[in-house]
């Protein structure tokens, strides 16, 4: 398999970065081939032309985010980023070899939107039931793709590095990690990092770390913002999100992507003690 990546794996500097800030930021990391191709199946989705067409009609304080998830309609290129050899050597390298596929989400963010506050994205960590508590220390990884990019001030993602070292308790807000309570814990200053993601770029994260998105200005010069996004757990209970696997992409699925795809999917009370 040709990768659709510019890397072949991690280097020792962003492994580094991934457990001491929490994310790695990999700018024009696609080939512009694989960019391309990304972009154009997203725009092919029938559900996708359905919103942009009527997207302009709309007065900006009155648009909606495209949003869906599962994200199943994918394309060649689309299913490739689940097991293309860099998106499995980075898994490798930072959760070694037993994680499953978890789930996808795909998102256009028009102009006119609205922030998306600091938050994380680790649904075992506040709940108290003993699967939950069992859970709390395993990886849970989010790999954001940006095929048309993300200027700084425009729809761009934000982080707070270092704040998946805090102890995920009610009292450890965003806010009282910026205003230095939770310095000592972390071993570092807490502090706001705002990305300028070019096309083509892939943010790899720990959910740990508390994340947003500032809103995207009425008259930026870009219309939408495309975001997509896959998600892979250390094997273990299902995530709140963990999707079912539709049947076609189990039938092709070779035996290392297989393995990814065998496990259960959330259903009320997967949670609860048995």
């Amino acid at each position: 398999m040709n990768s659709l990546f510019r890397r072949q794996a991690p280097s020792a500097a962003d492994l580094d970065s991934f457990h001491n800030d929490g994310y790695i930021f990999y700018p024009d990391v696609l080939t512009d081939a694989a960019r391309e191709a990304l972009s154009a199946e997203i725009h092919q989705q029938q559900d996708v032309q359905c919103y942009l067409e009527t997207l302009e009609d709309r007065p900006a304080t009155e648009r909606t985010s495209y949003f869906v998830r599962p994200w199943n309609d994918r394309g060649p290129i689309g299913h490739q980023l689940i097991d293309d050899p860099f998106v499995a050597a980075l898994l490798k390298a930072t959760i070694q070899n037993d994680y499953h596929f978890c789930h996808s989400a795909l998102n256009l963010a028009p102009r006119g939107i609205g922030p998306t506050p600091f938050h994380q994205d680790h649904h075992h960590w506040k709940h108290q039931n003993p699967i939950n508590l069992a859970e709390r220390d395993g990886y849970y990884i989010q790999i954001l793709y940006y095929p048309n990019g993300s200027a700084r001030g425009d729809r761009n993602l934000k982080v707070i590095p270092g704040s998946h070292l805090v102890a995920p308790t009610e009292a450890a807000s965003p806010e009282r990690m910026l205003a230095g309570d939770y310095d000592q814990e972390a071993g570092r200053k807490l502090e706001e990092v705002r990305l300028d993601v070019p096309p083509g770029s892939m943010v790899y994260i720990n959910a740990r770390i508390f994340h947003g998105v500032e809103a995207k200005p009425v008259d930026s010069p870009q219309p939408y913002r495309i975001f997509n996004i896959d998600i892979f757990k250390e094997a273990g209970p299902p995530h709140r999100y963990t999707q079912e696997i539709p049947a076609e992409w189990m039938d092709n699925a070779s035996p290392a992507r297989k393995k990814m795809f065998l496990r259960e999917t959330f259903s009320e009370g997967c949670w609860s003690e048995k």
